[in-house]
This record gives structure tokens, C-alpha cells and sequence, in this order.
């Protein structure tokens, strides 16, 4: 499952700061997703081989501080429902305060594992001040400066250490997400999968109250479906609503092989859905674009090509992805869907013999060798699929380190050229020989 961690707290105690702290300190292996709505943000980190994702819960307050309004509630609330973790973050320099202890109340009847980070220690004498955060009675209280980095080290070996070992769900069947704003389609695309067959669908107990699980074994094809609640607007909806529903999707596709993004066709794609594919990216899964509502828009024979082209722009630089267009209602190519659904997850979970790897990768390599660097000409001499739940390839050479980025995209844009790897994002090594 999904391992999320949420930082909650009265405003200004730190909050950003900590998230930025946890997203940016170890930039080798960590991805930064930029908010879903104006003020969050949702990022990738890991810490001792544990990956997760972090959310700052932003402001709470339109009010003042003491003040325990109905919106801090909600989302502590929603919080403590979704995350594997909650990261309570209260301000050294200022104590205990009315805020605080409200949210303490909420944070006590809740079976979440807790822990107390006093932000803003930098100094000696700031560690005893924050002996009086105990008495929120929600256990060990850890010392950061989120700052400078002290503390964080300590607090997230703890954190970690009630985390999901196996994140990858080893379910044999392949698990596909739809994901996308409301009234885009997702529903009616499930229902009309489904058919009237309902004696071959087998319902699973979902992990979420409105992610729905479906078992489909129909025409050859078996797998487990997902439908997700909408993503909405911020302008549309409730912000606590927004939230839920953004954490409801991102455990559903953190824990799913491939995903499926529906956007309306007289809309195009938008800000929240470009979020959520990046997130798809960032973590590697298999991805689909479904252009739904296609018979509402009027075309000509340049129309569905000069489509794609424009969400391909917005999406950029991964861009080698299957789209579809669709018309749920009128049941247009909705199966075309489900067949390109699993050969994306064919192609993500697909394993080339190293003898045709090499074969086919090192007469390239030989025609178009890395550019010299310095006088000195980089030689590769072999190249393997690491084992992983998608595509990673490793080129040994003699000088990895003056390999650079084009060279890199050039090799993986004749990876795909040569094995098909549409719709999934690969990841490319170069290694000391």
C-alpha cells in the first residue's frame, strides 16, 4: 500500500519549510511535485530505502489562532484517515497554545501513529523548552530545526520505521486507475466495461470508502479496476473535500500498475490533471491518456492529431504515451482502452534477454559514441535490464560521469524505438565498467 506522510499544525509553525526539508535535502533520490491545489504540495522523498510521499496540509486558519474552526478539523480529520503517519509540527519559540491542544485532542483518539516535531530549536537551550510539549500526551517529542536539517535524521528513522516494508502490492493481477476530474466520464467508463455480465464481476472490499475495486475477467482480459473519486477544481468545491479527494487518488495510484487519465474533450487537459500525471511519472507507473466525450467536439481529419499534439506540449518531455479517444456514452474504442491498458502494462513489466539488449543498443552506440569530453572518449561496452516493477537499464562504461543529458535522452528515445516501451516511463543508468 501507499505509504503517505502528512505534516498537520496551526499555521506558521514551519510546515512548508519541514516539507521542503524532507523533499529537497536529498536531491539524488527525490522527485518534487508541485501542489495539486494553490496551497499544498505533494512530494516524493525516501529515507533509508523507504520511499514515501509527503503532503503539507497548508494553511488551516481564515481566522485566529484560537479559534478551532471547522475547516482545522476537517482536515486533521482526513489526515489521520489517509496517512500512514502524522508529522504534528508546534512552534518551540512560542509554546503550547490553545490551537495546538485542540488539534492534540483530535490526534489522541486516533489510531495513526504520532509524532510531535518541536520546530525551531536552535539552540541548547530551546531543547529544554520543549519539555512542556509532553503534557499534549501524544508521546516522544522530537527537536528540529527544519531550517538547518537538525533533528530531521532522528525523527525520520523513527518514521520510517512504522512504514510499509512492501509497497508494491504483489497481487498477480494487474492493477489499473482511473483517475480524472469529476463528470469526465469515469464512472460511466467502468459501468460500460462492465456490462450487464454482472455474474462474471467480482466486487473487493476496497481500502477507501469511495475508491471502488472491481475484478474484470471479460474477453480474455483480467485484471483489477479502480475508479477514484474526481479531482476537483479548488474554485468547484470545499477545500477539505479537495483534499480528501486528492489523497483518496494518489493512494490509489501509488499502489496501482497503470494508470488511466480521463479528460473531457471540450475541456482538454488541465493544471490538476497534468499534477497527477507527473505524479504517475515521477513514480514510475504505466500511463494511458483517455480523451473522453470525443463525439461532443467537431472535427475534421487534423482534429484528434492537432488534440494530442497540444496535451503532448503540456505534458512534455515524457510524451511517448498511447492516447485515446473516446466516447463512453456512444461505447466508442472503450475497449481499445482495456487492450491498451494491458499493453502498457505488458511493456512495463516486459524483460529483454541482455544478448538482444546488447546486440541492438551497441551497434548504436557505435555509430553515434558519446561526444568526448575533455580529450577523453567514453567507451560503452555493456549494457543490462535491472530487475524492478518497471524498466531500468544499466550501461557500463568506461567514464559514466561525462556522460550528459541529451546523450542519455538519446539512448532512451532508441530503447523505445526499438522495444516499445509507450506508455511507461524508463529509467536509464550509466556505471563504472
Amino acid at each position: 500500500m501507499a505509504n503517505i506522510v502528512a505534516i498537520v499544525g496551526r499555521p506558521n509553525v514551519g510546515k512548508s519549510t519541514l516539507y521542503n526539508r524532507l523533499t529537497e535535502s536529498r536531491k539524488a533520490i527525490v522527485d518534487d511535485f508541485s501542489g495539486v491545489t494553490r496551497d499544498r504540495h505533494y512530494g516524493q522523498a525516501e529515507w533509508i530505502g523507504k520511499k514515501f510521499t509527503v503532503i503539507d496540509t497548508g494553511g488551516f486558519v481564515h481566522g485566529s489562532d484560537d479559534v478551532f474552526e471547522a475547516a482545522i478539523r476537517d482536515q486533521v480529520l482526513i489526515a489521520i484517515d489517509e496517512a500512514s503517519a502524522i508529522l504534528f509540527v508546534v512552534d518551540a519559540t512560542t509554546g503550547i497554545t490553545d490551537l495546538d491542544d485542540e488539534i492534540a485532542d483530535v490526534l489522541r483518539r486516533s489510531s495513526k501513529p504520532v509524532f510531535v516535531v518541536a520546530n525551531k530549536v536552535d539552540s541548547a537551550k530551546q531543547t529544554h523548552d520543549t519539555h512542556e510539549f509532553y503534557s499534549l500526551g501524544l508521546g516522544e517529542v522530537f527537536n528540529i530545526s527544519s531550517m538547518t536539517g537538525s533533528g530531521t535524521g532522528e525523527l525520520l528513522d523513527e518514521v520510517v520505521k512504522g512504514l510499509d516494508e512492501n509497497q508494491e502490492d504483489e497481487d498477480e493481477l494487474p492493477k489499473f486507475t482511473i483517475v480524472g476530474r469529476p463528470n469526465v466520464g469515469k464512472s460511466s467508463l467502468t459501468n460500460a466495461l462492465l456490462g450487464e455480465e454482472r455474474n462474471i464481476v467480482t466486487p473487493i472490499a476496497g481500502t477507501t470508502r469511495d475508491s471502488i475495486r472491481i475484478h474484470y475477467n471479460q474477453f480474455g482480459h483480467e485484471f483489477l479496476l479502480v475508479d477514484t473519486a474526481g479531482l476537483r477544481r479548488k474554485s468547484k468545491v470545499n477545500e477539505d473535500i479537495e483534499f480528501y479527494s486528492v489523497m483518496r487518488t494518489i493512494k490509489a495510484l501509488e499502489d496501482s500498475d497503470v494508470v488511466i487519465l480521463m479528460i473531457d474533450a471540450k475541456d482538454g487537459i488541465e493544471a490538476q490533471d497534468i499534477n497527477i500525471f507527473h505524479l504517475a511519472e515521477k513514480n514510475k507507473k504505466g500511463i494511458v491518456l483517455l480523451v473522453n466525450k470525443w463525439d461532443t467536439v467537431e472535427k475534421d481529419h487534423k482534429t484528434a492529431k492537432a488534440f494530442e499534439d497540444a496535451i503532448k506540449s503540456k505534458i512534455a518531455p515524457f510524451t511517448d504515451m498511447p492516447v485515446i479517444f473516446t466516447s463512453v456514452t456512444e461505447k466508442q474504442r472503450i475497449f481499445k482502452a482495456v487492450e491498451t491498458a494491458m499493453e502498457v502494462y505488458e511493456n512495463k513489466t516486459k524483460k529483454i534477454p541482455t544478448s538482444k539488449l546488447n546486440d541492438v543498443m551497441l551497434e548504436i552506440i557505435e555509430k553515434y559514441p558519446p561526444p568526448a569530453t575533455k580529450g577523453k572518449y567514453i567507451k560503452i561496452k555493456y549494457v543490462t535490464q535491472l530487475p524492478g516493477r518497471s524498466p531500468m537499464f544499466a550501461f557500463f562504461c568506461n567514464l559514466p560521469q561525462y556522460i550528459k543529458d541529451p546523450y542519455k535522452r538519446f539512448i532512451e528515445n532508441k530503447l523505445r524505438e526499438n522495444f516499445d516501451f509507450s506508455g511507461v516511463p524508463i529509467q536509464i543508468f550509466f556505471r563504472q565498467k
